[in-house]
């Protein structure tokens, strides 16, 4: 793998940073000849400075980046410059809104730059204070009055409309990502919903045609986002991970929290098993005391306890978004925190649904299954993905100028370039009050 890498140049390499609230992880790669993604390098490191995906120490968070990229770079020789970011967290929210243009011609057929005007409208929306849209995912458009059409280029009509799930962010959050990410010494090409970066390593395409919930265990969130008819239908954030089975852990039990850690991922489980009723675990003591006897069957209760609020809060969300029995193939678990033992058949079991285990290799060549193996590595491979997926694709559009005709039932003040773009113009403005 070095000798290749010593012909790779930084244009044919794609790099995710994906800003964990329990690690942050770099991941550079490149597509082979037969069109599938090669892991040239990756870099981890303890996310110091994030708590529930939000930035909480700038400085904390900026070392842990530099020390995850400076391992990428160790491993691959290539020099990181440009990145693609996940973004997550609690702050991160959707709501459906429904949008329309009127088109001056009919006898000129429907355009991508119709479509593109109309996407556009959708981040002039109002929101709450503080808040930002950050993506805009067109459901299904309408023609003069004709509804069901996924794709209306090439038609004839006056009237264009669409709905359109839009996510939104907070402002505060989304800007200070970005300030750790510029003062690393990168530069951020595009904001990515960590969700979606997931969906794009881990699902197939059957499972997006026919329904599916994607369900991100990560260290302090949980990433929902179901989809029905490859089209991204519903997303929330449940503000509980992994972390809080820890937690748990270490009170329930009086442990230290790095023994609580360890003792979840080798022997937690959602259940025991008949033969691990009288099994026990020691725990060293500290400083001269006596070690300290845990039994994995009290173990096994706190995590299961646990991990039944946090799927009945999935469920929860399942429930609310409509979409309940349009899951023919069910829920796709993702992770680091899908790696607990048993937790497929108590989801199955809670949530009546088929469950299987989303694994990052889908769209990996042979040579980088071996590498990233583990769910938890699901989101980094997505962002590299989803990185070429903006390289080959057009860019999404923006904004529309303020000359342009809005016709929205709701729609805020100018708004002009995309979110990274904005955050520039913050940063402009700061310097120019000082």
């Amino acid at each position: 793998m070095e000798e290749s890498n010593e012909d790779i140049g930084i244009g044919d390499c794609i790099v995710g940073l994906d800003i964990g609230t329990t690690k942050i992880s770099v991941m550079i790669g490149r597509k082979n000849q037969y069109g599938k993604l090669e892991i040239l390098g990756t870099g981890r490191a303890v996310s110091i400075g994030v708590s529930r995906g939000i930035v909480a120490n700038i400085d904390q968070t900026v070392t842990s980046i530099k020390e995850a990229v400076e391992e990428a770079k160790q491993k691959s020789g290539i020099d990181i410059k440009e990145v693609y970011v996940g973004i997550a967290g609690q702050h991160i929210k959707s709501l459906q809104h429904r949008g329309e243009i009127v088109r001056d011609n009919i006898e000129i057929e429907i355009e991508k730059s119709d479509i593109d005007k109309l996407k556009s409208n959708m981040f002039k929306l109002i929101t709450i204070p503080g808040e930002e849209v950050i993506h805009v995912i067109p459901q299904e458009y309408t023609v003069d009055g004709e509804d069901g059409i996924q794709d209306p280029k090439g038609m004839a009509g006056v009237k264009l409309e669409a709905n359109f799930h839009v996510i939104t962010a907070q402002v505060g959050a989304v800007r200070n990502i970005m300030r750790c990410v510029e003062k690393a010494g990168l530069t951020p090409k595009e904001l990515v919903l960590e969700p979606f970066a997931s969906a794009v390593a881990t699902l197939d395409d059957d499972e997006q045609r026919e329904g599916v919930a994607l369900v991100d265990i990560g260290g302090g969130t949980t990433d929902v986002a179901i989809f029905l008819d490859n089209i991204i239908r519903h997303t929330a954030v449940i503000p509980f991970g992994g972390n809080v089975i820890t937690k748990d852990i270490k009170s329930g039990l009086q442990i230290l929290e790095k023994q609580a850690e360890l003792l979840k991922i080798k022997f937690g489980s959602t259940m025991y098993t008949d033969d691990q009723e009288n099994v026990m675990v020691s725990i060293p003591g500290l400083r001269g005391r006596e070690p300290k006897e845990i039994a994995v069957k009290n173990l096994s209760e706190i995590i299961g306890a646990r991990m039944k609020e946090i799927i009945d809060l999935i469920y929860h969300e399942i429930k609310v978004s409509g979409y309940e029995n349009k899951l023919m193939t069910g829920i796709v678990l993702t992770g680091g925190g899908s790696q607990i033992r048993n937790l497929k058949q108590l989801v199955a079991f809670v949530t009546g649904k088929e469950t299987r285990i989303g694994y990052p290799n889908e769209h990996l060549g042979s040579e980088s299954k071996d590498v990233v193996v583990s769910p938890m590595f699901s989101t980094g491979v997505g962002l590299v993905l989803k990185g070429f997926e903006y390289i080959e694709n057009e860019r999404p559009p923006k904004k529309v100028k303020e000359t342009e005709e809005v016709a929205l039932d709701a729609v805020g003040e100018t708004d002009n370039g995309g979110i990274i773009d904005k955050i520039k113009d913050w940063f402009t403005e700061e310097e120019n009050n000082y």
